[in-house]
């Protein structure tokens, strides 16, 4: 059958997405009718057993959320719980919270980098495969995910579900001796990691833009990460870009249930979002350093020191190359982190109960995550909220999808596995998932 006839392509099962789900694709005289991306994960209820808890326990309970961005829900937690207290950290303890933080910007990126995404632009079916054709390159990637795991190692106890974090700071703050030795593995990283962004520079990118606006957090004169006000850059340029406190998050992104999917998807002001390396790195990248704003420009990114909206990346094939920089930008971080680094006075401040309402918000690898809790005056919580990136952006992923198989039926004939292939790379652009994204599409299609 032609791409001018009708066909359903369906996936049953895809591999986790935070879950469990399945992709349905509707060609009717060839335009796409329909593209969702429906997820049917088994019930976590993360959320429901958080309440009744103690205000000290979502940092610890939260970090088994995910096993590859444990801090990401450790410090969103803390945020949150601390601003509900009144309580702000700073100093060295904020230090070193930005210095774990990077040690899983580091191994989540080099993982995603070179194990589930770039088999996808050298014609590999997984890191297995690519390591028999690339394997200097894999070793490389996976030095430099070690180099991370160094980082959480020593900082969080242990590189998966982290142990050492809590309220107010850490049970133990590393000395200076301890720190010496991870700055020589960090500048050996460095160059793997420029190494790193040489190479996806080389990749080949389809042409594409993702519809829909953008959501990060930022920081003026610094790359956002562990802490920053949302902001977000409209997809129309007629429309100015905006902010709004963190406390606010809710009257703006509104998650809402749809029919094919468990999964709650998010609008943001009643619009598409994404949120991830794109955002990221339209609304920061302004304050990367001078040679990796001029790397960006090398590797055709475009320059983020440029005011201009139309110079901005939307092309999330290109989130490999962001990702890169975002890699050495993180080394470099934790570099001048250890430099300065003294042992602070005490390895935790006391972060006392009171009836309130809390709001926290970092930046994980795959974008802004969101915590807000409710408690009463002894600090047990009643209500616990969690917005992570992946179901913001459930409707940007279905709208690449879309557009997507759409440009490839009006660029020729695709086959189903053709199309299966495509689809395949436009979902891992966005990195929803980290446990088994490499293999997630088997394809059944019912023609009609």
């Amino acid at each position: 059958m032609t791409h001018r006839g009708s066909r359903v392509l369906h996936v049953g099962a895809l591999s986790r997405v935070e879950g469990e789900g399945a992709l349905h694709v509707s060609v009717r005289d060839g335009r796409v009718t329909d593209a969702r991306l429906s997820i049917y994960e088994p019930p976590r209820f993360f959320e429901a057993f958080l309440r009744g808890r103690a205000h000290t326990e979502p940092p610890d309970i939260t970090a088994r959320v995910c096993g590859i961005c444990p801090v990401a829900y450790q410090m969103s937690a803390c945020r949150a719980i601390e601003d509900a207290c009144g309580v702000e950290v700073g100093g060295q303890l904020a230090a070193l919270r930005r210095l774990l933080y990077c040690g899983e910007w580091i191994e989540s990126q080099a993982l995603h980098i070179y194990l589930l995404h770039a088999p996808d632009f050298l014609g590999r079916d997984g890191a297995i495969e690519l390591a028999r054709t690339h394997r200097a390159e894999v070793e490389r990637g996976l030095r430099l995910k070690q180099a991370g795991n160094a980082l959480l190692e020593l900082l969080g106890g242990r590189a998966v579900h982290p142990v050492n974090v809590r309220l107010g700071g850490f049970h133990r703050v590393p000395t200076a001796a301890e720190l010496r030795p991870l700055a020589d593995r960090l500048r050996a990283a460095r160059d793997d990691a420029w190494e790193t962004l040489r190479w996806v520079s080389g990749f080949g990118f389809p042409d594409a833009a993702v519809d829909a606006d953008l959501l990060a957090l930022a920081e003026p004169g610094t790359y956002a990460i562990e802490r920053g006000t949302p902001r977000v850059l409209p997809a129309d340029p007629a429309r100015p870009a905006y902010g709004f406190p963190v406390r606010e998050f809710t009257r703006h992104v509104v998650e809402e249930q749809v029919p094919h999917s468990t999964a709650l998807h998010s609008r943001l002001d009643g619009r598409r979002h994404l949120t991830g390396p794109l955002a990221r790195f339209a609304l920061s990248g302004r304050w990367l350093a001078p040679e990796l704003c001029e790397a960006a420009v090398s590797a055709g990114l475009g320059d983020p020191r440029q005011a201009r909206r139309d110079s901005v990346c939307r092309n999330p094939f290109r989130s490999i190359v962001i990702r890169a920089l975002e890699v050495i930008h993180a080394i470099d971080e934790a570099l001048r982190i250890i430099a300065a680094y003294e042992p602070p006075p005490c390895p935790a401040l006391d972060v006392p109960p009171r009836a309130a309402t809390g709001h926290g918000a970092t930046e994980a690898p795959r974008g802004l995550l969101y915590h807000r809790y409710r408690m009463d005056v002894d600090g047990t919580l009643t209500d616990a909220l969690l917005v992570p990136p992946t179901a913001q952006n459930q409707g940007a992923i279905e709208e690449d999808l879309r557009r997507t198989t759409q440009f490839a039926l009006d660029s020729g004939s695709p086959t189903d596995a053709e199309l299966t292939a495509l689809c395949e790379r436009a979902i891992r652009n966005h990195d929803p998932c980290i446990s088994c994204s490499t293999h997630f599409l088997d394809l059944t299609v019912d023609r009609g």
